[in-house]
């Protein structure tokens, strides 16, 4: 892990402002049917400024939007606890909206909608979410985790403050063809034995981190009230902390 933690927060850019970590969301869909679970994972563009080529989970920035949707489901009150530690301005609306941005990327880069079939079609507003409207599905957070948070350390041309979930295949209710292509943001999607992951792709060093984190937590039972590991880089010091 020590490895890990120096290699997440090397690669500063010198001279570089110190800018602000925009709040994001990434998710991790688990496949637990076979004897290893697996995790699914994309294939970045090429082209992409950010990260090109790498493998990475479905995620980005939380959107305004994201606070305007209503789950069918709520997420469990210990993960809504966690994901309001050692923030600004907490809130149950900001906890919310950190799940809905997760579920709201997946299906934005894979065409996969996570949530419950409805006979109608649930209010949405106007951009991605209008999808899961027209496929009648409304988000559930109610079976999804919270199982790491991390902070792009200082010095780097882009910052997020990202919290990691976690999710069943069996919460997709929907999917949407054409998202995943030569030509889109993720060219490819891969199912990955959790167990054997560093031997079939490269990783980057924070998502070697959460992929232990999550596989000491499934050993540990998956529970909400496990904690929550928090990932960040301050004065110049490595710093694992629990929520």
């Amino acid at each position: 892990m020590t490895d890990l933690l120096q290699r997440f927060s090397s690669d500063a850019v010198p001279g570089h402002p110190n800018v602000t970590p925009r709040d994001a969301a990434t998710l991790i869909l688990l496949d637990c049917s076979g004897r290893s679970p697996k995790v699914l994972m994309g294939k970045r563009h090429h082209g992409h400024v950010f990260l090109p080529g790498k493998f990475v989970f479905p995620g980005g920035s939380v959107d305004p939007a994201d606070r305007l949707m209503h789950p069918a489901g709520a997420l469990d009150p210990r993960a809504q606890k966690k994901l309001m530690l050692q923030v600004r301005r907490p809130s149950v609306v900001k906890a919310r909206a950190l799940a809905l941005a997760a579920v709201r990327e997946t299906f934005e880069e894979t065409g996969l909608l996570l949530g419950s079939k409805r006979d109608e079609a649930p209010a949405a507003p106007a951009g991605p979410w209008s999808a899961f409207a027209e496929a009648k599905v409304q988000p559930d957070l109610s079976s999804m985790h919270f199982i790491a948070r991390a902070i792009t350390p200082p010095r780097r041309a882009r910052r997020y403050d990202t919290r990691f979930f976690t999710a069943d295949i069996s919460a997709i209710a929907h999917k949407i063809g054409g998202k995943v292509g030569p030509d889109a943001e993720l060219v490819e999607l891969v199912w990955v034995p959790l167990d054997g992951i560093k031997k079939e792709i490269e990783l980057l060093a924070i998502t070697e981190i959460v992929l232990q984190d999550l596989q000491k937590q499934i050993d540990a039972g998956f529970s909400h009230d496990l904690p929550v590991p928090f990932y960040r880089v301050m004065h110049g010091k490595r710093l694992r902390e629990m929520l």
